[in-house]
């Protein structure tokens, strides 16, 4: 982590992600190279944390500690920590809210990463991920890391409740995120899955994240497209999403090796061999949204992709 500075203000910004990455539901999440929010945050006398101002794509953020993302974090961050100070945000958003790439997860990833900066005595990420999940838990209601944890660390992440994993991921291996010009708000989404599930229904789901991970540290692909066969999760979602299993159909036909919801949707993710292929496939997946009446646009990543960080 890059050690405390002078400067009385620090910028820093959060990539998108792609949460639950089909079988990992809560708990498997990779960033990748597309919208980011970045959020400048400047140490007060005061004791407290504030917001000054908010801009990008997103302008209606609630502006108090216990609803807005950044400043929960920021503000039990300094509970915690018994700071004597406090922080004022800027944030400017980049990553539309209820897209499933992560946008309340980046705002508090980028805040803590500022305020980290301006610590007498800066912590590691790892330390830094509990007051990560309490800024989720601001938007989502609940203390998942599938968004925060792979932004902290980068690439394709383990998040348990306490613990981050980076995985390895094989070479090549690239990411199709194609998000609708459509809002599906992340409580909503988990409102879907209320109703009780059939034991069948976690075994299966859990070989399917078995197969993935070893398919990762194998390299074996036939094992990591097993592993993206989601039989919990995007059942219950797809018919919040227009045209969903038809984006699917598209991305199967084009070479995925799988593809599913990215985190509480609206978007469709989808991981191919390598990036021409994925490159290929945008058109056929944004053809199909379009078919249902939504115009989209496509991000091609690494599934390797990169971490937040302070910029200046």
């Amino acid at each position: 982590m890059r050690g405390p500075v002078n400067a009385q203000t620090v910028t820093a910004e959060a990539p998108s992600s792609i949460g639950n990455v089909a079988t990992g539901f809560d708990i498997l999440g990779h960033t990748l190279l597309g919208p980011k929010d970045r959020v400048s945050v400047r140490r007060i006398d005061e004791p407290a944390v504030r917001a000054r101002s908010v801009t990008g794509v997103v302008l209606d953020l609630p502006m108090d500690s216990v609803r807005n993302t950044a400043l929960r974090a920021l503000d039990v961050l300094r509970l915690d920590r018994g700071l004597g100070f406090g922080f004022e945000i800027d944030i400017v958003k980049g990553i539309p809210l209820g897209s499933g790439m992560g946008g309340s997860a980046a705002s508090a990833v980028a805040a803590l990463l500022a305020a980290n900066a301006l610590l007498d005595s800066p912590m590691t990420v790892h330390e830094l991920y509990p007051f990560a999940l309490e800024g989720e838990a601001a938007a989502s209601g609940g203390y998942h890391g599938d968004n925060v944890g792979p932004m902290l660390l980068g690439g394709l992440t383990l998040a348990s409740r306490n613990r981050l994993i980076r995985l390895p991921v094989p070479p090549g291996l690239t990411s199709v995120l194609v998000h609708p010009h459509l809002v599906l708000e992340t409580r909503r989404a988990r409102e879907a899955l209320r109703a009780t599930y059939a034991i069948s229904d976690f075994v299966a789901q859990s070989a399917g994240l078995a197969q993935l991970v070893v398919g990762l540290f194998t390299g074996d692909l036939d094992s990591i497209r097993a592993g993206l066969h989601d039989v919990l999760v995007e059942p219950r979602r797809a018919h919040l999403i227009p045209g969903f299993g038809n984006v699917k159909q598209a991305a199967i036909d084009a070479g995925a090796l799988g593809a599913s919801i990215s985190g509480g949707g609206p978007s469709v993710f989808a991981w191919f061999q390598d990036s021409l292929t994925a490159e290929a496939a945008t058109f056929a997946m944004r053809s199909a949204f379009a078919d249902a009446g939504l115009d989209s646009e496509a991000f091609v990543s690494p599934v390797d992709g990169p971490g937040a960080r302070v910029i200046s």
